[in-house]
């Protein structure tokens, strides 16, 4: 398709390039991709192939490592790769690719949040029909349809960027971001752009109104339950995807919703972060910290992975085991 923007490539201006502090965002983001990307490859295969976690809870947490996994592989290396070789630049096709990439899997993680909270409310609320409402059938179905609707928004949104005209090919930022897409735009061409995002704005109310609604219902339940031992198991099932929803929500809220005007250009690359790094960071640690089943499979893929003379016959291994 034909570049309708009239910029060939664009400039990411993300984080203040001296040499010092090029060196230690490489490292910094380096580390972090890694952490990130083990910890959620370890949730991923651990959930896959351990049969005491195939379970709804297991198979939808597998779909959000999946979706971590994506959004951060979008954003850092090639913010990784530009500070190695000392250069700004990406591609106008290399910018609207990490667009679409990028909420795809951010929409995806949204939707898939809130089939996490259906899948409590059901099981707290509903427990004896658990079984029959999350069958692995219906588990399929509503995950399947999670990715969909992010594929269909990250195109219908990409397909309107086409039309976008640019005035400018400076991005403060360290990835192409709608927020600073867009205010680079020329004022008289995204319009079809802006009602896309409201578009995608009513979507995303609506999935957190349920989402509030399923939690108001699940503490509803929970503060009816008579033994202290099972309102600590509720809550310790809930709590963590509370917690990914709060960084979600937050990170995305400062991004999207901070007013330009009076939000410095500087503070744009450090504000993202807090919704397209950290999350992918943090939502596994959050998800095994208390998990004694997740701990518990883990170690016993590593059990039958490791000779007998390197894991069963050392006294470390028998501390986790």
């Amino acid at each position: 398709m034909e570049n309708q923007s009239g910029v060939g490539e664009f400039l990411l201006h993300g984080f203040p390039d001296t040499e010092e502090l090029r060196i230690v965002h490489i490292i910094t983001f380096l580390v972090i991709y890694l952490v990130a990307l083990t910890e959620n490859l370890i949730i991923f295969t651990v959930s896959l192939y351990s049969h005491q976690l195939h379970s709804p809870m297991y198979f939808f947490l597998a779909n959000l490592s999946f979706q971590d996994l994506g959004s951060i592989s979008v954003t850092i290396p090639k913010s990784v790769l530009n500070s190695l070789m000392n250069t700004e630049t990406i591609s106008h096709s290399g910018c609207l690719c990490q667009v679409f990439f990028f909420v795809f899997f951010i929409t995806s993680h949204l939707f898939l949040l809130g089939v996490m909270a259906y899948d409590r409310y059901v099981a707290i609320c509903y427990p004896l029909h658990y079984e029959m409402a999350m069958n692995k059938k219906a588990c399929v179905q509503v995950a399947t349809n999670a990715w969909m609707v992010g594929l269909f928004y990250s195109t219908l949104y990409t397909g309107n960027l086409f039309t976008v005209e640019f005035c400018s090919r400076i991005i403060n930022q360290f990835f192409c971001d709608i927020p600073q897409l867009l205010q680079i735009s020329c004022s008289d061409s995204y319009f079809i752009e802006f009602w896309t995002l409201i578009f995608g704005s009513c979507l995303g109310f609506i999935e957190f109104a349920l989402i509030a609604f399923s939690y108001v219902q699940i503490f509803r339940a929970v503060f009816r339950i008579p033994s202290s031992q099972g309102k600590q198991k509720a809550f310790s099932t809930c709590l963590p995807h509370l917690t990914v929803i709060c960084l979600f929500t937050v990170g995305g809220t400062l991004a999207y919703f901070s007013p330009t005007s009076t939000t410095s250009s500087a503070l744009y690359p450090f504000i993202s972060v807090f919704y397209s790094v950290v999350p992918p960071l943090l939502n596994p640690l959050v998800y095994s910290m208390r998990n004694k089943e997740l701990k518990m499979a883990f170690w016993k893929q590593i059990l039958n992975i490791c000779p007998n003379y390197l894991c069963k016959n050392h006294s470390w291994f028998q501390l986790f085991w």
